[in-house]
């Protein structure tokens, strides 16, 4: 059961889940990150720390397209060991509706 990041993340991407990851499985995207669902360890201490509530168990309901997402972009996005300053106006995405089809980028992180 790992835990993927969910449309929650896009344009927040608070690292605050990188920093408690002990495997580090977390991959950057220009507006997101990702979980590696092959190298999560199911430990579940990220999500507690997500600020966007973004992240979750594959087993919910609508995890199943966000599980597909997080291994093929984790498969093509850098690995994210470190914490790292959220956007400047990522409080103000945090309650923004249908934020994938908005803004979702496919481009990798820095």
């Amino acid at each position: 059961m790992p835990y993927v990041v969910t449309e929650a993340c896009i344009k927040c991407k608070y690292t605050d889940c990188v920093e408690v990851c002990p495997v580090d499985c977390f991959y950057e995207g220009e507006n997101m990150l990702v979980i590696n669902p092959d190298e999560c360890i199911d430990c579940g201490v990220c999500e507690a720390e997500c600020p966007a509530e973004a992240i979750t168990p594959d087993t919910e309901p609508s995890a199943e397209k966000w599980l597909e997402l997080n291994r093929q972009y984790s498969a093509m996005w850098p690995n994210i060991t470190k914490k790292k300053e959220a956007p400047a106006d990522a409080d103000d995405f945090k309650a923004v509706d249908d934020k994938f089809a908005k803004f979702f980028s496919d481009k990798p992180g820095a």
